[in-house]
């Protein structure tokens, strides 16, 4: 009996040739029955598009709009085939049994809706980046990867329960998109899988981390590892994530420490470093939440793009 189908999904955005590195990787894979799904976001120099002769198998799209991380895996998976979707960063290279050990791991847990492999550094390959995640904290909305930075000697060779996914990797059946949803593309980049874990948990569903499966990530490749334009999109998000996630005292407490403590703290920080341009990023996300409904998708969605991107299969 053939094994269920594993639709892969990845986001070039004016990097191909990282995700051409990526493509390459797939060889790798010991799971035979898998496609690959690369949506182009409307890289404004560097399309991904001729990625396509390279690698024929893959189905290419292209955006006519920069959606973001959410938006394009959200058009991606409106072309999904799969028994299961596996969200896939471009800057990832894979290992020969993660498709195969995650897919078995989902069949064997059924109340598992995000398993995320072991996620290591690609130019550091003995050190771990993630190893499951540890819930936001109540007062600061900050959340932690267990495992981070550490040597990979065997202790998180495990598999558990985890108190959040990472987006770099992560694979979901492809039945619970019915009941749960896409990705709110409100967040555009950070923190969107964090806020559909927390959906997925509304659901009933468990996110779990699988230590036997393993990916390499470069990080950062597209945003930058130290951008004002990331910095606007972690702070302006991580307000955004409370303010659509948490409740009465909760809501208070993290939303009033990020206003009146760790707004004026980081922008006073960036201002004492001459990095102006990161202080004004934090106040604009500040901001964009004074004035933003919290749960009032965007007019430009990927749903409404159907007509209009362009499919090359």
């Amino acid at each position: 009996m053939k094994p269920p189908l594993v639709s892969i999904i990845t986001i070039n955005y004016n990097t191909p040739e990282v995700t051409g590195a990526m493509l390459q990787s797939l060889s790798l894979l010991s799971y035979p029955n898998w496609e690959v799904i690369v949506v182009d976001n409307a890289s404004p120099q560097y399309s991904s598009a001729y990625l396509k002769k390279e690698y024929p198998f893959i189905t290419h799209i292209t955006s006519p709009f920069n959606v973001g991380f959410a938006g394009g895996n959200n058009i991606g998976l409106q072309f999904a085939k799969g028994d299961y979707v596996f969200l896939l960063n471009n800057d990832t290279e894979v290992t020969p049994n993660l498709v195969t050990k995650l897919v078995e791991y989902l069949q064997q847990h059924p109340q598992c809706g995000i398993a995320c492999p072991k996620i290591k550094y690609h130019s550091l390959p003995h050190t771990i980046q993630y190893a499951g995640g540890v819930g936001l904290h109540p007062l600061t909305s900050r959340s932690y990867d267990i495992g981070y930075l550490q040597q990979d000697d065997g202790k998180y060779n495990d598999t558990r329960q985890t108190d959040l996914p990472n987006g770099a990797a992560m694979m979901i059946p492809a039945r619970l998109l019915k009941e749960v949803g896409v990705m709110s593309e409100l967040f555009f980049l950070y923190y969107e899988e964090l806020d559909w874990a927390a959906r997925f948990k509304k659901a009933g569903c468990e996110i779990h981390y699988v230590g036997t499966a393993e990916v390499y990530h470069k990080e950062s490749v597209s945003t930058g590892k130290n951008s004002p334009f990331k910095t606007f999109y972690l702070y302006r998000n991580r307000l955004l994530y409370v303010r659509r996630n948490y409740k009465g005292g909760r809501l208070l407490v993290a939303a009033s420490f990020f206003i009146l403590v760790s707004t004026p703290v980081h922008i006073i920080k960036h201002v004492l470093k001459r990095e102006w341009a990161h202080s004004k990023s934090i106040w604009k996300a500040l901001v964009w939440n004074l004035r933003n409904n919290p749960f009032k998708e965007s007019v430009l969605h990927s749903s409404s793009l159907t007509n209009t991107i362009q499919v090359n299969s």
